[in-house]
């Protein structure tokens, strides 16, 4: 599930929630109106703290990719760099005998 899609339901949810309690309780408009302030600073404090504590996962997420990603670069440059290393010291192990100096009888 997305990160957005979370947030949106959670809001919606609050939401739902906030105006089911409002429909369900006996009390003047005046109360009902702080209650709508104080429930919706509340909510709004809530989805600002989850939020925030998203945001750190997510960070610390892509931080430990970003490392792994740098891992598996260092190690296939290693393979990379060992590989030319191996081509290049071949060719001095495999020449040909005709090259070597002969002497003569």
């Amino acid at each position: 599930m997305s990160t957005g899609k979370f947030l949106a339901g959670f809001i919606v949810g609050g939401v739902v929630g906030a105006i089911a309690g409002l429909l369900l309780a006996p009390q003047s408009g005046e109360e009902t109106r702080e209650m709508i302030a104080r429930n919706s600073e509340e909510m709004k404090n809530k989805a600002e703290k989850t939020v925030k504590e998203i945001q750190g996962k997510a960070e610390d997420i892509v931080s430990d990719m970003q490392k792994k990603g740098d891992d598996i670069m260092e190690k296939i440059q290693t393979m990379i760099n060992s590989k030319k290393e191996e081509k290049a010291e071949a060719p001095a192990a495999e020449a040909p005998a005709s090259e070597t100096p002969a002497t003569e009888a």
